[in-house]
């Protein structure tokens, strides 16, 4: 994957991590639950990263660690896996 193809998935991943929190950015080390994500988010955020680019996350790996810097990291192995 390239480094342009890599920053525009974090690109994706932090505006919707974004919209559907509905915060601007945050500190960078809040996690979901500090920014009060519930189930539904984290299930809104997979579904709208599946759509927009069409990687397949499983929700579990917003749970195992909550910010939104590593649940990028995950996104991102998985876009690599493709």
């Amino acid at each position: 994957m390239s480094e342009q193809s890599r920053t525009d998935v974090e690109k994706h991943v932090n505006s919707i991590w974004e919209d559907v929190l509905d915060t601007e950015a945050g500190p960078p080390d809040a996690t979901f639950f500090e920014l009060n994500g519930q189930s539904i988010a984290a299930f809104r955020i997979v579904a709208r990263i599946s759509d927009r680019i069409g990687i397949d996350v499983p929700v579990e790996e917003l749970f195992k660690d909550p910010t939104r810097a590593a649940f990028a990291r995950a996104v991102l192995a998985r876009a690599e896996r493709r």
